[in-house]
């Protein structure tokens, strides 16, 4: 009895103070934010087929439709070109800035409101991937996803040197500034009832909380109100991770389940009429050349029912799990090549990204900072153009060695 308590008070102390998952939770963000940023680039020369106030599906329509399911999105509020292409461009920049992790929390907030505002304005534009992305970009709010691979953690780094030695941090001046814009924009978007349902005290719960954790933060990094917000921000990203770990485990799960009593999958024959399909056939020769073979439609139809349905099963055994997340994801990336459903499969290959074990993140991680690394030093090393072109080899020291900047 006393062994069991132990271990419940030990995992009660590690839930509380940690955020689990770092880099599980960094992976996500990253390959999230890289998914939608490539769709919206991709989509750029037909954003106004996709979501402008002119396209197929037209703004009476969306607003007929969103005034039945009361759905959330900003390009609601007015039908304007303007707008449209305002819209359009903060969600490509807060994608870019989650990516990076500069000011994730706020970052994520827009994320979120890009991702609904575009989707919900043409709910008939996606191909499955985009019900993740809808659901992850939620999630996404509630995980501190910038605790490593982000510049926030860069800043927050140099801060605590500079305390190392005894010096005073440079002053956060963007925060603020950032908070108080959006607070501003929060009360002339409320003070005009654009912000419909419950989503008004959304999200000024999230800025009156970010602003108290900049209060508090300032005030000092090791006292008590810090200690205990820290700790209710640990309980709210590892329940935000779990949801994300569930929400994985029932796609993959339901899709096996359903694909089980379907006739076309116990006779193994599936995955032979997508490969015949005009709309999933980017490469015409390569699809034939696959359906030709029949042990390998059948292999993949039965592997792939295999491998969803025995997903969730595994998550107790490290190296059955890790097998079969590394075949879902080259399955993600076949979907991708021979289907052309490229954001699909990346939608789908960010969500089992919150299931890489760490050590391989970590040494990914390493490995593109040594990349990086080799790229700035080589550029450092490149001769310098002067007035009249190069520099040439004869004004370079002879006897001394290039240094090697500092990354």
């Amino acid at each position: 009895m006393n062994r069991f308590a132990v271990r419940v008070s030990g995992g009660i102390a590690r839930v509380t103070d940690t955020a689990l998952g770092p880099y599980q939770t960094a992976a996500v963000r990253i390959c999230f934010a890289a998914t939608w940023l490539l769709f919206l680039l991709r989509e750029l020369p037909h954003r106004q087929e996709l979501y402008g106030p002119d396209g197929p599906w037209s703004w009476d329509l969306a607003q007929q439709l969103i005034a039945n399911n009361h759905a959330f999105t900003v390009l609601m509020w007015s039908d304007s070109q303007a707008w449209f292409e305002t819209v359009y461009a903060l969600a490509v920049l807060s994608s870019v800035l989650l990516l990076v992790g500069w000011r994730t929390r706020t970052m994520s907030v827009l994320f979120m409101v890009g991702v609904l505002s575009l989707e919900n304005r043409s709910v008939f534009m996606g191909d499955g991937g985009d019900n993740v992305l809808h659901l992850m970009a939620i999630y996404l709010v509630f995980t501190r996803c910038g605790r490593v691979w982000s510049l926030d953690e860069r800043r927050a780094r140099r801060a605590r040197a500079a305390r190392a030695r005894d010096q005073r941090p440079r002053p956060d001046r963007a925060g603020p500034a950032l908070w108080g814009a959006l607070g501003l924009a929060l009360v002339l978007a409320t003070g005009a009832d654009r912000i419909g349902g419950a989503w008004p005290a959304v999200f000024w719960a999230l800025w009156a909380v970010q602003g108290l954790w900049w209060y508090v933060g300032r005030r000092g990094p090791h006292g008590q109100p810090r200690i205990l917000l820290d700790v209710v921000g640990n309980l709210v990203h590892n329940a935000a991770l779990l949801v994300i770990m569930a929400e994985a485990c029932l796609i993959y799960s339901t899709a096996g389940w359903y694909k089980i009593q379907g006739s076309r999958w116990q006779d193994g024959t599936a995955v032979y009429y997508p490969l015949h399909l005009d709309y999933f056939s980017p490469w015409p020769a390569l699809s034939h050349l696959l359906s030709a073979h029949g042990v390998i439609v059948l292999l993949v139809t039965y592997g792939t029912v295999a491998t969803q349905v025995a997903f969730p099963f595994t998550l107790f055994n490290r190296r059955v799990k890790n097998a079969l997340l590394a075949a879902m994801m080259t399955e993600h990336a076949v979907i991708a090549v021979v289907l052309g459903l490229p954001f699909f499969s990346l939608a789908m290959i960010a969500a089992d990204a919150v299931f890489l074990p760490t050590s391989f993140l970590r040494g990914l991680g390493g490995w593109a900072a040594r990349a990086r690394a080799r790229l700035v030093t080589s550029g450092a090393r490149l001769p310098l153009p002067g007035p009249r072109g190069l520099r040439p080899p004869a004004e370079e020291p002879a006897e001394q060695p290039q240094a090697n900047p500092t990354v």
